[in-house]
């Protein structure tokens, strides 16, 4: 099809022009976006905002998914993953445990550890700077990726520091940048729903705000799929953009699809197809000082991540190798991905794969061509 002719008989003609020129889109050319029924353009938009930011590149990082302890003191409707002492599937990990999972990471070439877990209720503010320190030691070539927000400031709480003492603290004991996840909707009766108990946006946000003020870097989220509306979504991403207006410290955006298994939200018609192209898309063209838009294979599938590189996302995040919270909640795609199958997946979709490293920094030369096949080890199994 004729991009100029598409673009003619578009209803999105005019935002066509504003993405081209790089002016901002506001609040309601983006609802217009996420509501249109012309599917095709709104992928050639997102698609001409992220060639003008990525070209014709797609990244991915070699890491590894860590859950500490899946013991917390909250009880988020929304979470498949969190359990109580009492529960007899609950587990927590111990520092060598932790220190044999980096081991068997480097043997797979992996530059990144994910780690994230419950609200503990008894783990001491030493267990989590033991746990920097000892994985530092392994290697100090390993990134750590560490906590979400709400970890965050139970582990000011712990210490009896403020948030940005605490930060300052996980710092020096090798903190590379946190994680993005808990964001989930930021409208807060919808936060009430969701997660009764959890930080407020305002939280959130601040703890991020504070980090990178401290010269960090970290990625954000948004839970999407659920009992939010668009126009809930499209205030996250509003609050999002302002943010990083002032401090510029988010690498990426990692949208996330609900997964609707084994939680306390009965969701009749969790995320299509349709709904998670559209909203990489929109974010894409939303977010216009966010660098980077990660399509999540492990929420999507990766044949579906595979067509978001399409429709504005430039990165299909890691290899993981085991991944507990989306899979407790029903996610059906496999535990982790190899390199070679996340490489395969952007080269058949017309794009020049990248590796990594944490902040998003190229760290491989580009090519064209997959490498030699990097198998989990038969040794590692999911826990």
């Amino acid at each position: 099809m004729n991009l100029n002719w598409m673009i003619e008989k578009s209803e999105l003609a005019d935002l066509y022009d504003k993405v081209r020129e790089g002016r901002r889109l506001d609040i309601q050319d983006a609802h217009r976006l996420y509501q249109t029924q012309d599917l095709n353009m709104l992928g050639a938009l997102a698609d001409l905002a992220n060639n003008q930011k990525n070209k014709n590149r797609a990244s991915y990082i070699v890491n590894r998914y860590i859950n500490y302890s899946n013991y917390c003191i909250l009880s988020c409707q929304f979470c498949s993953f969190s359990r109580k002492k009492r529960d007899q599937d609950g587990f927590e990990l111990t520092l060598e445990q932790m220190q044999t999972k980096a081991r068997e990471a480097l043997e797979l070439g992996i530059t990144e550890l994910h780690i994230v877990g419950g609200l503990h209720p008894s783990l001491p503010f030493s267990y989590y700077t033991d746990m920097l320190n000892g994985l530092k030691a392994v290697s100090s070539r390993l990134q750590l990726k560490c906590f979400t927000a709400v970890e965050i400031l139970h582990l000011a709480w712990l210490s009896k520091r403020s948030v940005e003492e605490t930060l300052h603290e996980l710092k020096a004991c090798g903190l590379d940048s946190l994680t993005g996840g808990g964001a989930e909707i930021f409208q807060p009766e919808v936060r009430k729903k969701i997660a009764t108990g959890k930080e407020s946006a305002r939280e959130y946000l601040d703890v991020h705000r504070t980090w990178h003020r401290l010269g960090g870097r970290s990625t954000c989220t948004m839970l999407y799929g659920h009992v939010e509306t668009l126009e809930d979504r499209l205030d996250h991403m509003r609050q999002l953009r302002e943010l990083q207006d002032e401090t510029r410290g988010f690498c990426g955006f990692v949208p996330l699809p609900y997964q609707p298994d084994n939680n306390a939200i009965p969701v009749k018609r969790p995320p299509t197809g349709n709904d998670m192209l559209r909203t990489i898309a929109v974010a894409r063209l939303m977010l216009d000082n966010f660098d980077h838009i990660t399509a999540y294979w492990v929420g999507m599938g990766l044949k579906m991540a595979q067509v978001a590189l399409s429709y504005g996302a430039d990165d299909l995040h890691g290899t993981i190798v085991e991944e507990h919270i989306f899979h407790m909640a029903g996610a059906g795609s496999p535990q982790g991905q190899t390199e070679n199958a996340m490489r395969k997946a952007i080269i058949e979709a017309g794009r020049i794969p990248v590796q990594r490293n944490t902040f998003y920094e190229q760290i491989q030369p580009e090519t064209g061509q997959e490498r030699t096949e990097t198998n989990t080890p038969s040794h590692i199994q999911p826990a």
